[in-house]
């Protein structure tokens, strides 16, 4: 798994928040896709730090997650 500490612009990006984050909790993850890779982030701190990871990286990752939720 490749993950890279991203803080540059991407342009315009369309943030989706996590189906788990409620609109007032205090855990809210998003995530925007880019070519190639899935940036995450914090919505709580829109402006700071994103975690990069690969396509094939976030694949794997949620195909697991969802695996084991059922």
């Amino acid at each position: 798994m490749t993950l890279i500490l991203s803080t540059g612009l991407h342009g315009s990006l369309r943030w989706t928040k996590s189906s788990h984050s409620s609109n007032d909790g205090p855990d809210c993850v998003e995530t925007a896709a880019i070519p190639g890779a899935i940036l995450v982030r914090d919505s709580k701190c829109p402006g700071g730090p994103r975690l990069t990871v690969t396509s094939d990286a976030w694949t794997d990752f949620t195909t697991h997650v969802t695996a084991r939720s059922t």
